[in-house]
């Protein structure tokens, strides 16, 4: 949506799959830049503006989308209608800025497509109880879509953005890097998690709760490619785990850039030393990631975790203004010069020795590990940022991702 040219190939796009007898409707984001744009004329005012004021000045790129798609289309010969979430209506909570979607009510939505007209709805926003209109946060275009399609029970959701699909690791880190023709639900959810930014993790997991098939495509391809031809590209997400599963270990190498450690030494080592740590960080709205506490030496050990890089000055501010001197910790030390590599793979609950795979290939070219959390599909490691681009071709390598397969 970066252009009147790009919007004209969108209108193009959702014509071809209307000619060919689907019901669509069609989700847009705001054209390229102009979210970051209305924000930084708020915050030229105002160093940390009203939350409720931000959604209200937000919403309006989405709303310029949807307009001028529906006339797009409308020149087009397509009758085409155009809906603001507040309208349609999008109920979310009231958490503004990154608000959660409640429900939506498709009685409108139904009606119109029955009409045989493509309905237009704005990414990326809602509505709250008392009539505020509220966004989703980042990426919340893509939440928004995969909900509506849940509310209507569509036959697939397709994510069309500026990459083909998904990805064994990132092409611009690692050149062999192949593009998966599916990924399960499980895998996508924690390779979103993890750092793969084609699709925000809430989206993936609207898909997983309402077993939404969903598919990630490119925007960038001829508008006019045969319909068969588009529907089989991309990735699609499926639920149903690969019958060669067992065949392929590892699925992909996500990482993360956007990554911060913080230790709090001298800790007592009490029962509840951990929730007096992390309530106040909790209650401040800062998600934390890894967590490690050391063996107990006299009484005290280090307790040691990572936050997302935004928000470590802010961690580090609460654990100064109201844990270190109530729990008596001795310190509080941070790094934020640190990275976040994983593996993930659902093929991991039948195979053995990946995690020693893994730290061999690391140990051979010298990457220290500082931390480790693992789950039933997903190891994942904290190491220095200047190793991690290093470690992710070398792990994609060791697991012979650059294969085709």
């Amino acid at each position: 949506m970066g252009s009147i040219e790009r919007i004209q190939n969108v209108a193009k796009r959702v014509a071809k799959w209307h000619d060919a007898g689907h019901q669509i409707v069609v989700v847009p984001s705001a054209m390229s830049g102009e979210t970051n744009r209305l924000l930084g004329m708020a915050k030229e005012i105002m160093a940390q503006p009203d939350g409720r004021e931000l959604d209200m000045l937000a919403s309006t790129g989405e709303q310029v989308s949807v307009a001028l798609l529906a006339i797009a289309l409308q020149a087009l010969g397509k009758q085409a209608v155009s809906y603001a979430g507040w309208q349609v209506p999008i109920k979310t909570d009231s958490a503004f800025t990154k608000a959660r979607i409640r429900s939506i009510d498709d009685a409108k939505v139904r009606k119109d497509l029955n009409a045989g007209k493509i309905v237009i709805i704005t990414g990326f926003q809602g509505v709250d109880a008392d009539g505020n209109i509220t966004t989703l946060g980042r990426g919340g275009s893509d939440t928004s879509a995969v909900a509506v399609a849940a509310a209507i029970k569509a036959a697939e959701c397709l994510i069309y953005t500026d990459v083909d699909g998904v990805y064994t690791t990132d092409p611009r880190v690692v050149s062999e890097a192949r593009r998966l023709k599916t990924v399960t639900f499980e895998e996508m959810l924690e390779m979103a998690s993890l750092g793969s930014k084609v699709l925000q993790i809430r989206s993936v997991e609207f898909a997983g709760n309402y077993k939404m098939p969903t598919r990630v495509l490119s925007s960038l391809t001829d508008p006019l490619t045969p319909l068969a031809e588009e529907a089989a590209s991309g990735t699609l997400i499926s639920f149903e785990e690969d019958k060669n599963m067992e065949q392929a270990t590892i699925t992909g190498i996500a990482f993360s850039r956007d990554e911060a450690k913080i230790t709090v030494l001298g800790v007592p080592d009490r029962p509840g030393i951990a929730y007096q740590i992390l309530g106040p960080v909790a209650d401040a709205n800062i998600e934390v990631d890894m967590i490690i506490q050391n063996q107990s030496v006299e009484g005290k050990t280090d307790f040691t975790f990572t936050v997302p890089r935004g928000e470590y000055a802010k961690a580090v501010e609460v654990l100064n203004n109201s844990v270190k001197a109530h729990i008596g910790a001795a310190a509080i030390n941070g790094d934020t010069k640190v990275s976040k590599v994983s593996v993930v793979g659902v093929g991991m609950r039948s195979h053995v020795g990946i995690a020693s795979q893994m730290f061999r290939t690391l140990s051979e070219e010298g990457v220290n590990i500082q931390m480790i959390s693992t789950s039933e599909i997903k190891i994942s490691v904290l190491i220095d940022e200047k190793y991690m681009e290093l470690a992710v071709r070398a792990l994609h390598k060791a697991f012979d991702l650059d294969s085709a397969k």
